[in-house]
Formats: C-alpha cells, sequence, structure tokens
C-alpha cells in the first residue's frame, strides 16, 4: 500500500529536521557496541564483582562469556496495581534464558509513582520529573557494561518514557519491553464518572464514591481506561518494542506468562552474538516515532504524548514538534472508541480485534511505516497479528480478525469514528497549546468567554464549592508548567468543569499545565507553551478578559487590544508552597532547567530549537544525549 503523502511529507520534514543530531547520536551508539559479549572487556575483578552472588551454573557460564546476558530492569513494587504482576517476572525470564541458551540478571529497579494515587495532591508535582529520574535510573542499571540485551518491565504514566528513555541511552543494546497487562473490567468507566460529578456537587457522599472507586480499581493490573498508561503499551507495540499482541492481555493468565517466556527466549535471539541483532537504536527512528504519534491519534490516545513522545523521539537523536502531531492528526481518522472518548474499556477494544486489527488497518490504509526494524525482526506487519496458546502452552501468533468483533468500541480506515485524529495544534496571542477534540462534543469546540484566572485547580474547586462559577467563562489556570511547580496534571478540575457544562453553560480550560490522559469531554488548552514562568503570555490575562478557544480555526487568543496587550505586564505568583516539602526541594535543580512543554519538559536532551514565524522547529542544536562509553 503506497503511504499518504502527508505521513511521507511529515516524515521526510522530521529526516532532515534531525539530520545533524541523529547522526550524532548514531555515531554514539556505534562507539559502544562490543566485539562478543559485553563483559568480555571487563577487567578479571570487575567480572568477579558481577557474578559473585550467582548459582554456579550460572557463575561459570558469565564467566566462560559465551552466552548473552539479560538486564532486567523493573518498575515493580505491590502498590501500584499495573506492576504488581512483576514480582513473578524475573523468575520466569531467568529460567526462559536458561532454555534459550543465556544468562539474565536483574539489573536494577527503577521507581515507580501511581498518578492515581497522587492526582490533586502534592505528590503529583514530583510526577513529570519522575520520568527523568526513571531514565537516569534505567542508565544507573545498564552502566555496569556487562549485559548483551535488556528486557525493561513497565507500564504506567511516566515509567514506561523513562524507561525508553533511558534503554535509548544504550542505543547498541537490544531491548524489548514486557507489560503486565490490564486488570480485569469493574465498574463501567462511565458509571464511575458519573458519580465523581454525583459527589463533586455534593449529591451523594464519600461513601459511595469509595464504593464507585473500589469497584473500578480492583485487582492487579493497569486500570482499564485510556489513559497514559494504556496509551503507553499502545506505542510500544507500534513502534516495535513488544511482541505483537502483548499489550492488552491480563495478568496472571497462561498467555500473559507465555508472552513473558517469549519475550526472554527473543531477546536472548537478537543480541550481536546472534546472526539476528537488533539493536534498539535502529528501531527507534524516524518512521517509528511517527507510527508513534499515528497510533496515538488513530487510538484518542493521551495527551501526555504530546510531551513524552517529543522527549523520547530527542533520546534519539530525533525532533519532533507539535506541528508533526497536528498535521498528522488531520489525515489519520479515529478508529477506536475507548473511555473517555467512549464507553468501552481496553479490555472491550482487545476482545474487538485489538492491536492486530488497529494495526492491519492502518498499514492497510497508508498511514503507518511497515518497513520497519521490529524486536520481531519482521516488519510491522507482523504486528497484524495475535497471540494465543499452542498445545504446549507456548505463545504462537495467528492473524488477527478480519473484521472488527464490535463496531461501537473498534473500526477499520473504510468508516471511521471521525475523519481526523482529535487532537489540534492553538496558537495566538496566548501562546502555543494542544486541544484533544476527541471526547468534545462539536458543539462545544469553540468557546468565547470572559477569563477567570486562578493560580491553582484548589482555586477553582473553592470557587465552584461557593456557587461562583454559574456563568460563561473560560478558566486560565496558570503558573502549572515544570518551571513552576513540576507541571502536575490537573484532573480534579474536570468534574466541576463537566458539571458546569451540563448545565448549561459554555465553559473552557487553558493552562499552562498538564490534564490527565483520561480527561476528555471538557474543550482544554493544555500545555500552553511557554509556561507562564518562562514569560508565557497567560500571565498577562485578567478577570474578565474575553477569550476565545476556536479547536477548529486552530485560535487561542485574548481578544484585547494589541496596544493594551503589548503594554501589560506578566503577572508574578509566590510559589514558595510548591516548592518545599514533600520531596520538592530535591527537585528545585530539575525545575530550573526544564525545557518547555513542546521540547518534552525535560531536564535532558537536545537543546530546544529556534521556532520559525509559523511556530515550526526549523533548526536544531548539536547537542544529543550523552551516551555512556
Amino acid at each position: 500500500m503506497t503511504l499518504h503523502s502527508r505521513l511521507q511529507a511529515v516524515t521526510e520534514r522530521i529526516v532532515a529536521r534531525s539530520r545533524d543530531s541523529r547522526r550524532t547520536y548514531l555515531a554514539a551508539v556505534e562507539s559502544m557496541r562490543a566485539h562478543g559479549t559485553s563483559r568480555g572487556r571487563l577487567g578479571c575483578t570487575n567480572l568477579a564483582h558481577a557474578i559473585a552472588a550467582f548459582a554456579p551454573d550460572d557463575k561459570e557460564v558469565l564467566r566462560q562469556a559465551r552466552w548473552p546476558n539479560i538486564g532486567i530492569v523493573s518498575a515493580y513494587n505491590d502498590m501500584l496495581s499495573a506492576h504488581q504482576p512483576f514480582e513473578r517476572f524475573p523468575a520466569l525470564i531467568k529460567q526462559a534464558a536458561r532454555e534459550a541458551g543465556a544468562v539474565a540478571q536483574f539489573a536494577g529497579g527503577v521507581p515507580a509513582m501511581c498518578d492515581g494515587v497522587t492526582q490533586g495532591e502534592v505528590g503529583m508535582e514530583l510526577s513529570l520529573f519522575s520520568r527523568d529520574v526513571i531514565a537516569m535510573a534505567t542508565a544507573v542499571a545498564l552502566s555496569h557494561n556487562v549485559f548483551d540485551a535488556a528486557l525493561c518491565l513497565g507500564v504506567c504514566d511516566k515509567i514506561v518514557p523513562g524507561l525508553l528513555i533511558g534503554a535509548l541511552q544504550f542505543g547498541h543494546l537490544p531491548v524489548i519491553f514486557v507489560p503486565a497487562g490490564p486488570m480485569t473490567s469493574g465498574l463501567p468507566n462511565a458509571e464511575k464518572s458519573r458519580i465523581r460529578q454525583l459527589f463533586a456537587e455534593g449529591k451523594v457522599g464519600r461513601d459511595a464514591l469509595m464504593d464507585s472507586e473500589a469497584q473500578s480499581y480492583h485487582a492487579p493490573g493497569t486500570c482499564t481506561f485510556y489513559g497514559t498508561a494504556n496509551s503507553n503499551q499502545m506505542l510500544m507495540e507500534v513502534m516495535g518494542l513488544h511482541l505483537p499482541g502483548a499489550a492488552f492481555v491480563n495478568p496472571n493468565t497462561p498467555l500473559r506468562d507465555a508472552l513473558t517466556i517469549a519475550a526472554a527466549q527473543r531477546v536472548a535471539k537478537i543480541t550481536a552474538l546472534g546472526s539476528d541483532y537488533i539493536p534498539i537504536a535502529e528501531v527507534i527512528d524516524e518512521r517509528a516515532i511517527v507510527n508513534g504519534i499515528v497510533g496515538l491519534l488513530a487510538t484518542g490516545g493521551s495527551t501526555n504524548h504530546t510531551i513524552h513522545l517529543i522527549a523520547i523521539a530527542r533520546a534519539a537523536g530525533i525532533v519532533v514538534d507539535w506541528n508533526d502531531f497536528s498535521e498528522l492528526s488531520a489525515v489519520v481518522p479515529l478508529l477506536a472508541h475507548i473511555y473517555p472518548n467512549g464507553k468501552a474499556d481496553v479490555n472491550h477494544f482487545h476482545a474487538a480485534g485489538g492491536m492486530g486489527f488497529l494495526i492491519r488497518e492502518l498499514i492497510d490504509g497508508g498511514l503507518m511505516h511497515a518497513d520497519v526494524r521490529t524486536v520481531a525482526g519482521q516488519g510491522l506487519r507482523h504486528y497484524a497479528e495475535e497471540p494465543y496458546l499452542d498445545a504446549a502452552g507456548k505463545a504462537v501468533w495467528r492473524q488477527a480478525p478480519a473484521t472488527t468483533g464490535d463496531d461501537s468500541v473498534l473500526r477499520g480506515v473504510a468508516a471511521p469514528f471521525a475523519a481526523d485524529g482529535g487532537l489540534k495544534l492553538l496558537s495566538g496571542n496566548l501562546g502555543r497549546a494542544v486541544i484533544k477534540t476527541s471526547a468534545v462534543k462539536a458543539e462545544h469546540q469553540i468557546v468565547e468567554a470572559p477569563a477567570i484566572v486562578f493560580d491553582s485547580q484548589e482555586a477553582v474547586q473553592e470557587a465552584f464549592k461557593r456557587g461562583e462559577l454559574k456563568r460563561d467563562f473560560i478558566a486560565v489556570v496558570r503558573f502549572q508548567g515544570p518551571r513552576a511547580n513540576g507541571m502536575p496534571e490537573l484532573h480534579k478540575l474536570t468534574p466541576p468543569l463537566g458539571v458546569l457544562q451540563d448545565q448549561g453553560f459554555h465553559v473552557a480550560l487553558v493552562t499552562d499545565g498538564r490534564m490527565s490522559g483520561a480527561s476528555g469531554k471538557v474543550p482544554a488548552a493544555i500545555h500552553v507553551t511557554p509556561e507562564c514562568l518562562a514569560g508565557g503570555a497567560l500571565g498577562k490575562v485578567r478577570n474578565g478578559d474575553l477569550l476565545r478557544l476556536d479547536a477548529h480555526s486552530g485560535t487561542l487568543e485574548a481578544k484585547v487590544p494589541a496596544e493594551e496587550w503589548a503594554q501589560r505586564t506578566a503577572a508574578v505568583a509566590d510559589l514558595g508552597a510548591n516548592h518545599n516539602g514533600y520531596g520538592r526541594a530535591l527537585f528545585a535543580a530539575a525545575r530550573s532547567i526544564a525545557s518547555g512543554a513542546e521540547q518534552g519538559g525535560a531536564i535532558f536532551g537536545v537543546d530546544a530549537a529556534p521556532l520559525s514565524a509559523s511556530g515550526s522547529i526549523e533548526t536544531v542544536a548539536a547537542t544529543t544525549p550523552s551516551m555512556a562509553s
């Protein structure tokens, strides 16, 4: 199938924009490649340290330096439901490695925080930066230079991006990502949302709210709505870092275990010691990044990836911007209706045909690059297959269903839910922002109303409780960017603003902060860049200013006379309370150097490139992520 011309044009633009930084990255990768096993280059004392605690048989294998050694990097902890199943994985992996003629060592653990626990709490101000901490922890785990490949065990919001950014610093290693799968379906997400709104209105008490939440989040596995965690799993699949069909198989099932075993055995086969060497630097190229963006758009995925995908790309020397997302969104159809874009959860999506059906439709529609390298070694077309258990209990693959099992959940490109991907770039005198429209009804996608300015989401909630927001307005929630307070998600704004919208008021949100990957029905211009603390224009907005958010034309502006706007000075906020306590003081350096949202909100990576008059990034700074040697 011929590639869509827009897909081809965006890919070529990214390749041209990234030429120098990608070349530098690949040169660093080449310098790290070893001949023979990695540990074969270590001194005797170094190697003795690395194998001292191992069983005698494995120790002898490691000492001889003939078999590949697989490093396991895990985000296991038993507070996160999505990561609790990883407790069992190292033992499965080690046994599978032995059977494949390899050895596996637990290289290191990385921190893993739960945004569901920290939503609306102080800990959320550490969330975005936890991604970069995870990246650094991954690098520490792999820094011993005794591994010939790695398996990364992670699922949730900042964890998979962090693991991937860290793994890309060791681009010479083959790396497979190993998911744990979603929990089984509980209380329907629409009912959970209804109870939350009733609680926000004071119509039900905390007991009813707690019962609802406990029925929704009830077992090991990923939360079943289509937020950032499940968007991560989709991305790992379309970018060729999972085994095909691994994303949404439930935890603690025979097929889940079989896929984990298969991942260990596969990664043992694709090291530099064999004939099918597939390093991660060759899997994550410009085409894979574009495939990730397309997958995000086609499924209505999390807006958090308009930050994370940029940071991931830059870790591989590739520069993308929001123009790329917006231009692809105009031609990529919406093929999935998963909550918050629909009523179904990811288990329903998986049952309806899941990733295999989706990927085949996009490839056949000319909307994905099929000629990419993947850890499966057969290009992306292999990912139009789904796993099942053979008679011996091993994972094998067959073609995904030719037709959807439920067209209210999953559709083909011939009859999509919408002609576009529902993610748009907004720009104007307030800055650049993104808006997710796939869950916003058409009648709510243009809002022109007076501004009400807040400096925290708590202030919005308090005004709502006092009954002061029963009118048309646009909430401007400022000083929420990476440099101000770590850019927490403002998820707790969804219920009160949703209530007001349901009551017939025209409401919207404009913020330099983030919203949850599961947010949707209220129009929200998010990630406004530059942020207020970096001189962004949101600091000039005053109560009563007429603002216009127009998702159709891509406009975000304050309708204030130009002369008056130019003479205004930006507001100043006292952020002292956001910088101390609960570990926040430890992240002062991160806040001070964080890049803007469109540059990935990162504390390292390619320097921010200047914007052209049209807003797109035209040049690339020469610096790239440092590579361990």
